[in-house]
């Protein structure tokens, strides 16, 4: 008695492959040079998978290969089925190395918000199982938060003396006066005014780099609002309830604000914009956020 043995075929992998070379060559001895393999064996291959499939999925002559009506459409899932692997790849490698979970990102008040969500889009498209966790406040509650592990990476100003924590520059931002709209900065008495800052408590090195600036125009300043939030003292500035030292670039990120701005252009009065990270951080994304928020800094000043 005589036994029939019949092939099994099982789809693989690297057959959806060889079939697509050979649908976007349209020709068996392109297709298996782009394989690295001789056109025989390719052939058997797709033999294989035709009849696997039960249909035939190219019109072959001496002239020319063609898809069938099937084969179009076979070709159009297969393209998704590999973009999909590809991808499904990438996710587990980003698993993999730790680039998933959260990152914890803190930033001062006076950070800009567009720039802010420009980099997290672009984290979002590169790292899609990340999640990110924004925390909006001072330098020195940053700096703690730091050293204590609880954030992965803060935008806030220098000094930071900290043997635990890496900084990088950012921008040298120039400190300016800014009054409402109306006001005449050539006929007003610093001495009589009345000024808004941030928060002694809040921020202190920036309390004090606003009264240095102050003293070295010649008067101590008479503040009579603080407040925690950069957009709090613009508010108040534009309401005409008194004037303030600030940086100049969070100027242009309230165009709606009517305001008038005195440069200090005899003084070098100015702040440092640093990125700060612990030096035991092992977060794979900080390398990644780090050269986003440079870039897109760079854009934001240059703009």
């Amino acid at each position: 008695m005589s036994s029939i043995h019949t092939k099994k075929v099982s789809m693989e992998i690297r057959h959806l492959i060889y079939f697509k070379t050979v649908a976007e060559e349209l020709h068996f001895g392109r297709a298996a040079e782009r394989l690295f393999m001789s056109q025989p064996p390719l052939s058997r291959q797709i033999k294989d998978l035709e009849d696997e499939l039960g249909v035939i999925l190219f019109f072959r002559t001496n002239k020319r290969v063609e898809l069938t009506e099937a084969g179009k459409y076979f070709l159009e899932e297969v393209v998704e089925i590999l973009q999909n692997i590809e991808h499904s790849k990438t996710i587990t490698k980003q698993i993999h190395n730790n680039i998933s979970g959260e990152f914890k990102l803190g930033y001062i008040s006076s950070t800009p918000k567009k720039m802010l969500a420009t980099v997290l889009k672009q984290i979002q498209q590169k790292f899609p199982y990340l999640r990110v966790s924004l925390f909006e406040t001072s330098t020195q509650k940053q700096k703690l938060a730091l050293e204590n592990g609880k954030l992965d990476l803060g935008i806030m100003r220098a000094p930071i003396y900290s043997s635990e924590l890496l900084t990088t520059p950012l921008f040298e931002d120039p400190m300016v006066i800014v009054g409402h709209a109306q006001v005449d900065f050539n006929a007003i008495n610093f001495f009589n005014e009345s000024f808004i800052s941030f928060n002694q408590k809040y921020a202190s090195e920036y309390h004090r780099l606003v009264i240095n600036t102050c003293n070295r125009m010649g008067f101590e300043p008479k503040f009579v609002h603080q407040s925690n939030s950069m957009s709090s003292i613009l508010e108040l500035v534009s309401q005409g309830l008194g004037l303030a030292v600030v940086p100049a670039s969070t100027i242009k990120q309230y165009p709606h604000l009517k305001l008038k701005i005195r440069k200090l252009e005899d003084m070098e009065s100015k702040t440092e914009v640093i990125l700060v990270s612990n030096i035991k951080s092992k977060n794979s994304a900080l390398g990644e956020f780090m050269e986003c928020i440079q870039r897109e800094y760079l854009n934001f000043n240059g703009s």
